[in-house]
This record gives structure tokens, sequence and C-alpha cells, in this order.
């Protein structure tokens, strides 16, 4: 009964972590769907820019012009909403963490969410007007350019992803290297490898155009040599051993 009890409080604790954290993301989506079409018309204007006179965007499904705009509100309350998601995880783990963990711990929480934004922000006004504008300039003589707006959703979903995880490299490069898995020096002697695999992610996530690929492989390589750059500042020491969970310290 002993052993039991500390893992009810745990999992209870958690649900109350989760509920918060669920919790900000709906309390930012009530805030913000009464200018769904507002938000959906902003995210849309990259491609409406790049169309034609004669073009324009469409709604093929009876219930498109509600559902598109509602679902970007939702996703976009969950990007707004990040920070105290992950502030919510990490209250929960840290009192598991040993001291030296907290210190990496918390600017990796922060430099991350830069980072997630920062690669949403990049696809929206660097590679969106680019692809766009290369994709309705390229329709063949006579074929008027009408896109759906719930595949337009799709696509720029697709592509925020993708760019925001992509720009999470350094925080990865530097989570490897301060576990010990590799080092800084084995990661350079690996570079031609990785330079081939940010283009072969690049064709994966992104749509199928060398542009769009392109665009995610050099900003990654980038972020690569920041990487490695910020691991140098964290190693892993040698005296972990003396440090203990603040956990541990509340039981002794």
């Amino acid at each position: 009964m002993s052993q039991q009890q500390p893992l009810i409080s745990h999992l209870l604790e958690l649900r109350t972590k989760l509920l918060k954290a669920i919790g900000s993301v709906l309390l930012v989506f009530i805030a913000t769907v009464y200018w769904a079409n507002d938000i959906y018309h902003y995210v849309a204007l990259p491609l409406m820019q790049s169309l034609p006179e004669t073009g324009s965007m469409i709604a093929t499904d009876v219930a498109a012009p509600f559902f598109a705009p509602f679902k970007l509100t939702l996703v976009l309350s969950f990007f707004v909403a990040i920070p105290y998601v992950l502030f919510q995880i990490w209250s929960f783990v840290a009192p598991g963490l040993y001291k030296h963990e907290k210190r990496l711990v918390v600017p990796l929480l922060a430099s991350s969410t830069f980072l997630f934004y920062l690669g949403i922000a990049f696809a929206y006004y660097v590679v969106f007007p680019v692809v766009f504008g290369f994709f309705t300039s390229v329709a063949p003589e006579g074929v008027q350019v009408a896109t759906d707006i719930s595949s337009y959703l799709s696509f720029i979903l697709k592509l925020f992803f993708a760019f925001g995880l992509a720009f999470e490299i350094p925080v990865a490069v530097v989570l490897l290297c301060w576990a010990g898995v590799t080092t800084p020096a084995e990661l350079k002697e690996k570079r031609p490898y990785i330079v081939v695999g940010a283009f072969v992610i690049g064709m994966l996530l992104t749509p199928p155009d060398i542009i769009s690929q392109t665009m995610l492989a050099i900003p990654m390589l980038l972020l690569f040599e920041g990487g490695l750059l910020a691991a140098k500042l964290y190693t892993p020491k040698d005296d972990d051993e003396e440090d203990v969970p603040d956990n541990e310290h509340a039981n002794n």
C-alpha cells in the first residue's frame, strides 16, 4: 500500500497538469475563435497575393467555410499555449531532476519554444511567398488557379509542423551530446551524411518540389552547425553522482 500511494499521487498530479495544459489551449481558443475568419484570411495571404487577378480560393465542401477557419484557430491556440504546456510538463518532472539537469532543461525549454515559433515564422514569411509564387506562375495556359480552402489548410499546417520541428535541431544536438550519445567532434566527422540526411528529411516533410525541400534543408544545416557550437557549452559532469534529485532530498 505504501508503494501504491506515491504512484497514485503522481498520477493525480499528472492528470492535474494535463488538465491545466488542455485548459490553456481551450482558453486561448475561446478568446480567438470570434476572429477565426480573420485569422484564416491572414494565413491565406501568401497564396492570395500570388494568385493572378482571375484566381481565387474556393470551398468544395459545404461545411468547409466554417470548419477550415475553426480548425486553424484550434491549432493556432495550441501553438500560442505551447509555453504554458511546456511549463506544466517541466513542473511535473522538475522534482525528480538533478540540479545540473535543471540548469540544462530551463534554457532548453525556452530555446525550443523560441525555435519552434521561429520555424513557423520562417515558413510563413519566407517559404510561402516563394513556393506559392512558383506554383501559380507555372500553371499551364488556360488553367485557372482556384485552391480549395481545406486543401490549403492541410498544406500549410504540414509545412508549419515540418519547419517548427526542423528548427528544433540545435536542441536535439545539445541533448545528444550532453547525454553522452555522441560528441561534437563525432558529429563533425559525419557532416557529409548529415547534409544528405537534411535533404532527405526535407523531401519527406515538404511537398514534392525542390524549392520547399531546399528551403527546409538549408536552415536545418545551419541550425545543426549552431547546435554544435551550443553543445560545447553543455558537457556531462563527472560529479553527477554527488547530485541527487530534489525528491530524494525531501525523503531524506
